[in-house]
């Protein structure tokens, strides 16, 4: 029997483990890890954070922690998308030099239609688990649950693709213009149900710091890498 190992941001995952660096972690440690894990899109050769980039992970790589609500495992928020996209080239330098991504790939923010084609993962309700407020519940956090306030990243259920927090949490930076400002998507713990639909997005100043606003990355030119 064949199994599949695919690269994920120089982490090879199986099952329930993902290593990094030649060290094996448990998946629920992956949180944990200053490195945002990254899932393969299918059909695509990119792949997504499986979460939104946690304050752990940017504090390690920016050495600051903007956020208003605080705890390692909360979303980052209150970072601009100019902030955004300096951490992506910071990351990318950084695991580029440990020799964990190639000189060919990077990190960076998702176009609004990449994003979007990640979170329905081949859905077609409001939300991946259907079209009902109580199926966004189950899929994220928002105004109704979210007792006005982040939630740690990975609480609720993963769509198809095995992300988490597509719904509501913190709004995401997209790498999308509108005019001069630039595109977020997915709702946010302040939202109400039709505000943290597939479809939803809006238009924010790069410069703009908001505690209802984080990111999570996208990494380029991920492949299979071997067989079993």
């Amino acid at each position: 029997m064949k199994t599949k190992f695919v690269l994920f941001a120089g982490i090879a995952a199986f099952g329930v483990i993902v290593t990094l660096g030649g060290f094996l972690a448990w998946e629920n440690s992956a949180t944990t890890l200053d490195v945002p894990v990254t899932v393969k899109i299918p059909g695509r050769n990119y792949a997504f954070g499986k979460y939104e980039v946690t304050q752990k992970q940017y504090e390690a790589v920016m050495k600051n922690n903007p956020s208003g609500f605080k705890g390692e495992d909360l979303p980052v928020e209150n970072v601009s998308w100019n902030e955004a996209v300096e951490y992506c080239k910071k990351l990318t330098e950084r695991e580029r030099a440990s020799g964990r991504i190639s000189m060919n790939q990077e990190y960076r923010l998702p176009p609004s239609d990449e994003w979007k084609y990640a979170c329905r993962a081949g859905t077609t309700t409001k939300y991946y688990t259907g079209d009902s407020v109580e199926d966004l519940a189950r899929a994220g956090w928002y105004r109704r649950n979210s007792g006005r306030k982040t939630h740690s990243v990975g609480q609720k259920l993963p769509n198809a693709f095995g992300l988490y927090d597509m719904h509501g949490n913190v709004w995401e930076w997209t790498s999308t213009p509108f005019g001069s400002n630039r595109v977020s998507c997915g709702g946010s713990w302040i939202n109400y149900a039709d505000g943290c639909e597939s479809s939803d997005w809006y238009s924010v100043s790069p410069e703009d710091r908001r505690d209802r606003i984080g990111f999570r990355v996208m990494l380029s030119e991920v492949e299979y890498i071997w067989d079993l």
